[in-house]
């Protein structure tokens, strides 16, 4: 092996490998090449000499050491550029924010969760998305994540929500929704709050730990990928951006697996691909309920043609053949239910009406078999009494003729 004999001011230092000399020239390297794609200048951009009744105290600068420069620079969200700048009111108050921006919104949202750390995400309050505690306000929205902070006679919380939402307001919008892989989490207004967001491998594996079925993936393309807890069980939901990356990694996936397996080592307790997503869970208690929450991972995939719908004829035919056979079938449901109706109201009304007829016949029956019945045994009383004689009486015309 090849060795480096090096002299430094007339001492003589012993052979060193030339393997170990690179390395420890890595680790003197390195941090100047994860904050290489850093800068300063576009970040600036952002932050304007006032917000409201607030007048910046001096020119947007570098952050120092020991803020998000340290998880952005990292490589886990693409290129970046962050400033840092202080404001001043007239009643003595300030703020200092300091803003990241990154390639894309999906990355900022990812530095955002990646930030959250326990805290919730609270969608809507400031920007698209932010955390909000008694003396700070962190906030997402397009590709910027800002942290406003009290640095002079900390006042209300209202007035650091007020300072905030009025420099959200001065930022552009991107694509004014939170990342859609996120809606795809089952239960996922209940879970968006601490769900984790990654667009790199290397985000993904600070995220789900110890788990080597995760080499097998490949982020290129723009994969990226979702992960939220339920429970003792952790579902990582990897999006990818065409059905070849899905197919592609999907078949690494299950070859990695099947390493695993043979080398007794660690596996998801779940894994499959639905639609463009490589669904896995880990940790789960056993394999039929992992198996239960990847079923309520539903792919619904989009198409939006940028010039005209070749198909569009087609659909509208469709569109149409649906529409008229449904008017025919309402049609045909209503007749039948009226023809229902109308038969079932008149037996009811012929039923009543028969019922009222037999009743009035048996008000008026006779045993004389409908013949006239005389009153010899005065059983039967009179209907017009005042037109029959009365006892031992003689008619008028015969005591006369007498």
């Amino acid at each position: 092996m090849k060795s480096l004999r090096i002299t430094m001011s007339g001492f003589l230092v012993r052979p060193v490998s030339i393997h170990i000399a690179l390395l420890a020239l890595a680790l003197f390297v390195m941090p100047g090449i994860a904050r290489a794609n850093v800068t300063i200048s576009e970040a600036a951009k952002a932050l304007p000499d006032s917000i409201d009744s607030f007048k910046a105290e001096g020119p947007a600068a570098a952050p120092t050491d020991g803020s998000y420069l340290q998880i952005a620079g990292t490589g886990e969200f693409g290129p970046v550029s962050t400033a840092v700048r202080s404001y001043r009111n007239g009643a003595g108050s300030g703020f200092t924010i300091e803003i990241v921006r990154t390639e894309n919104d999906s990355a900022a949202y990812a530095l955002l969760t990646r930030l959250a750390s326990h805290e919730e995400i609270r969608p809507g309050i400031v920007g698209l998305a932010g955390i909000v505690s008694a003396n700070r306000i962190v906030f997402f929205k397009g590709g910027s994540v800002v942290e406003v902070v009290w640095t002079q006679t900390p006042g209300a919380q209202d007035q650091l929500l007020s300072f905030s939402q009025a420099f959200a307001a001065t930022l552009a919008g991107g694509d004014d929704e939170i990342p859609v892989l996120l809606m795809h989490l089952p239960n996922w207004q209940t879970k968006v709050g601490r769900a984790a967001y990654v667009v790199t491998l290397l985000g993904l594996k600070t995220v789900v730990l110890n788990q080597p079925v995760l080499d097998a993936l490949s982020f290129e393309g723009g994969t990226e990928a979702v992960s939220a807890n339920y429970g003792q069980s952790q579902l990582l939901i990897v999006e990818f951006t065409t059905p070849q990356f899905s197919v592609d990694n999907d078949r690494r996936i299950l070859a990695k697996i099947q390493e695993l397996k043979s080398q007794g080592q660690a596996v998801p307790s779940a894994y499959r691909r639905v639609g463009n997503y490589s669904v896995f869970v880990f940790n789960a208690v056993d394999e039929k309920s992992a198996n239960e929450l990847i079923d309520q991972v539903k792919y619904e995939k989009v198409i939006q043609w940028l010039g005209e719908d070749p198909y569009l004829y087609e659909r509208l035919q469709r569109y149409v053949a649906q529409t008229s056979a449904g008017v025919l079938i309402a049609v045909v449901k209503s007749s039948g239910l009226s023809l229902l109706i109308c038969l079932g109201l008149g037996t009811l009304c012929g039923a009543l009406l028969f019922r009222h007829r037999r009743a009035q016949q048996a008000a008026v029956y006779s045993d004389a078999g409908g013949g006239v019945r005389l009153n010899l045994d005065e059983l039967t009383g009179a209907s017009n009494s005042h037109r029959l004689l009365g006892a031992g009486s003689r008619p008028e015309s015969d005591s006369t003729q007498s």
